[in-house]
């Protein structure tokens, strides 16, 4: 795998955009609601659905795993696959509930990634978001962004060949990885379009001048 310098591309992707403070949540528990409903969707379809379970009480564990189903289909209808996401949600709430989120989240990473991937409806993904900002444990996250974005570095690789570049690369420091990932999310927001690809920072950027460090 080609070799790319990633101290460089946090620096300039944290000088163009700043702190992300990213996940917002005010429950580990919300996060992996997030983490799940924000599958094929826009992230402004899950604060929706969050803002309506959230007034029914249904971020909580033990309530979503009593809740009718329904109930649930209903509060997700507008983050799409709505039928499947609510049937997932309740059967990863009722994991939750039988074997306690703190059982869960002091789990050795590995030992809780293998336990959150038993899980139906959640991939590697979706995992690692879940090990990374709900429980806030060391395990960078690979999506499609960071994806396109190392293609551009004519970097490539699978999702495991990916994660290691970033997790052998970087200090393991989680507050380092939720803000890396984060800005990544954000700058490709802004610049990974057909209509943007020539004024890419980091094309233009990354293999420029200036002072490495974190």
């Amino acid at each position: 795998m080609k070799s790319v310098d990633l101290t460089r591309i946090y620096n300039i992707l944290f000088n163009e955009f700043g702190p992300q403070n990213w996940w917002p949540a005010d429950t580990s528990f919300e996060v992996v609601v997030g983490a799940v409903l924000t599958q094929q969707t826009k992230w402004t379809n899950v604060e929706r659905a969050i803002g309506q379970m959230q007034k029914k009480g249904l971020i909580d564990p033990e309530n979503m795993a009593e809740a009718d189903i329904r109930e649930i289909e209903e509060l997700v209808y507008c983050c799409g696959f709505y039928r499947q996401k609510a049937a997932r949600l309740k059967q990863i709430a009722q994991h939750f509930s039988r074997r306690g989120e703190n059982n869960i989240f002091s789990l050795p990473v590995n030992k809780m990634r293998k336990e959150l991937l038993s899980l139906k409806g959640i991939g590697y993904e979706t995992a690692d978001s879940i090990i990374l900002y709900a429980a806030e444990k060391p395990k960078f996250v690979i999506d499609a962004y960071t994806t396109r974005i190392m293609e551009c570095m004519d970097v490539s690789g699978n999702y495991r060949q990916l994660q290691e570049l970033f997790e052998s690369e970087i200090p393991e420091d989680t507050g380092l990885y939720k803000e890396f990932h984060a800005l990544i999310v954000e700058y490709a927001k802004k610049y990974c379009t057909k209509k943007r690809c020539t004024e890419c920072l980091l094309k233009i950027r990354v293999s420029g001048a200036g002072e490495n460090g974190y």
